[in-house]
């Protein structure tokens, strides 16, 4: 059944004793993409992806997956995949087993696509798992989630642990993955400059909330990194939503929001747009701005806007 979003919070929050991992976090991510989640350490990616697996529940606020599921409901467990970065599974166990714990725990299990895999890959099914590199374990994570043939594919930081082939090889089998099947796929990882040739929807987190969400492609046209005088930087700054105001010397380097075109700055103004990782980063370094869809968007408080 299709569905509009695969993960829609409203003020979700989660707690830990006495410190809010996630706290008044409203995210609609819509379904048929695949999402680069970042943030830093600490920002609540491995929380909200728990969240959305019905690993733990909510302190605060709801959520809900797949259009109108509850997470770690019968119904969404059936739909939805999970790869942990230390994926909780037996070292001591052959392949094989694996494989039979997972036909036996899913009732959509595809043992012969798990197979097919990991045939391509060269992965005895008899080597215990503990026993293989990093990139093969991680090959074996994504062979059994994928085998439940999920609609939604969490994944959180998988490629942390490996070597650039492993990672080649990873992001390669999830994106013929997505082709064939079609699911949407909200993977975490700090390698941002990796995930800009996969990824097409961006949420970044910083301090528990969500900070930027939307399309790549929107976010970047919408943004232009404008280098020029310092002179003139207030009186350009006071007419654009600034981002990241950058002043050195009698130069200055403005990241603004633009609605999508070149902005109406004297010819003493260099612009140019930027990439994923710059936007990225960018923002993580001024958690004051944000770019969310709505009302709010790229915009210090205080800050004068052009209508």
């Amino acid at each position: 059944m299709a569905t509009d979003t695969v993960i829609d919070c409203g003020g979700i929050g989660k707690r830990y004793r006495r410190s809010w991992a996630l706290r008044d976090c409203h995210l609609a991510v819509p379904a048929g993409h695949v999402v680069a989640l970042v943030g830093p350490n600490g920002a609540g990616k491995t929380t909200l992806l728990s969240l959305a697996a019905g690993l733990t529940l909510p302190s605060e606020g709801a959520m809900t997956v797949l259009g109108d599921q509850l997470p770690g409901s019968p119904r969404a467990l059936d739909r939805i995949g999970f790869v942990a970065q230390n994926a909780a599974l037996y070292p001591g166990l052959p392949v094989r087993d694996l494989l039979a714990i997972g036909r036996h725990l899913n009732r959509r299990w595809d043992d012969a696509r798990a197979r097919d895999h990991l045939d391509g890959l060269g992965i005895p099914l008899e080597r215990k798992y503990g026993r293989l590199s990093g990139g093969q374990q991680a090959q074996v994570s994504l062979a059994l989630a994928l085998a439940k043939r999920p609609e939604l594919l969490l994944l959180d930081e998988p490629l942390a642990a490996l070597d650039p082939l492993a990672r080649h090889d990873f992001m390669s089998a999830l994106l013929t993955a997505v082709a064939e099947d079609g699911l949407s796929v909200v993977f975490s990882s700090h390698a941002v400059n990796e995930l800009e040739q996969s990824c097409d929807y961006l949420v970044v987190l910083a301090g528990g909330r969500v900070q930027v969400s939307g399309e790549v492609d929107d976010l970047l046209a919408d943004h232009r990194m404008l280098t020029g005088p310092t002179a003139e930087a207030d009186a350009v700054a006071e007419r654009l939503p600034v981002v990241r105001d950058r002043r050195a010397g009698a130069q200055s380097h403005l990241l603004v929001r633009t609605g999508g075109v070149d902005a109406p700055v004297s010819g003493g103004w260099r612009q140019q747009r930027i990439g994923l990782e710059e936007l990225v980063l960018a923002y993580l370094r001024e958690p004051a701005a944000s770019a969310l869809p709505g009302p709010r968007g790229a915009v210090r408080p205080n800050q004068k806007v052009l209508s």
